[in-house]
């Protein structure tokens, strides 16, 4: 079965980004109209984060967010094919010399990302990287084993390596004996377990549960931490610009990192709601 998935997967992604999006628009169509996915957790989630909107501006950003949704499941798939030069030319990473220089005072740098923009895409960011010294993307394994293994391997295409979380404080540590440093993406926009919330923030207008392990690593580790942040430029266009949060992490206070990261992705967000994925059930511990 997976590999008949990968023939089709294959197949769409050597289209043309024109016929592409066509898919999307008719996607769409099935998704919004007729299935209907997920509709009332992205209002219940649009309505609570804009309270002061009327209906016809939550519905515009409701029907542009499920747009930008069938966009990015195809532009996705476009990665089992994409060239070197394309993708470096429809996800443009800006200003990463900085993070750079981390290397050379051998440290690890942690790059937060966020279900904005496309995510999916980032995963590039290793073309400018040292060969030696790729993108770790931490990740959570699909229940799904197909789903799981086709999305696997999406990721790893242009050089980045695939850690999953109950992973990364082996590979951390493994790192750290062998002398590796690289870019550990993590993203951290995700609701926390349960039993795993550890801080609140007032965010889009709730009081939201955040995940700290970004945080926690770079405490534990000094490793500097940047915001990856993504700007949708026109379709099938962004950009990525790494934004420092904490260059001293040792030195920063309890849950600074955190607060600081939850005000940027907010005000990316609010530049361009549609961008954000309004389908996760974020706020669904937020009350305990």
């Amino acid at each position: 079965m997976y590999h008949f998935t990968r023939v089709i997967i294959k197949l769409i992604s050597r289209l043309p980004f024109s016929v592409v999006f066509l898919l999307s628009d008719i996607t769409y169509l099935f998704v919004y109209y007729l299935a209907r996915y997920r509709k009332k957790v992205v209002r219940d989630n649009l309505k609570r984060s804009f309270p002061e909107k009327q209906e016809d501006e939550l519905l515009k950003i409701e029907k542009k967010f499920y747009h930008h949704l069938c966009d990015l499941l195809f532009e996705s798939l476009k990665l089992a094919t994409m060239s070197k030069t394309e993708i470096m030319q429809r996800m443009k990473i800006t200003n990463y010399e900085p993070l750079l220089k981390h290397y050379d005072e051998n440290k690890s740098v942690i790059l937060m990302t966020s279900h904005f923009g496309n995510w999916e895409w980032t995963s590039s960011f290793s073309q400018y990287l040292p060969a030696d010294k790729p993108m770790y993307q931490v990740y959570k394994k699909l229940s799904n084993k197909l789903s799981d293994k086709v999305v696997y391997d999406l990721r790893i295409r242009f050089g980045s390596v695939n850690v999953e979380v109950d992973d990364l404080f082996d590979t951390l540590r493994e790192m750290r004996k062998e002398g590796k440093t690289g870019m550990i993406g993590l993203i951290s926009d995700q609701s926390p377990s349960r039993k795993g919330i550890r801080y609140y923030s007032q965010f889009l207008n709730q009081r939201t549960p955040v995940l700290t392990g970004a945080e926690t690593i770079a405490k534990i580790y000094d490793f500097p931490v940047y915001y990856a942040r993504i700007r949708k430029v026109k379709r099938g266009y962004y950009s990525c610009d790494p934004v420092p949060i904490c260059l001293q992490p040792k030195d920063s206070e309890k849950f600074e990192i955190t607060e600081k990261y939850i005000r940027m992705l907010e005000q990316e967000i609010l530049t361009d709601p549609s961008c954000w994925l309004w389908s996760h059930r974020r706020w669904k511990f937020a009350n305990n």
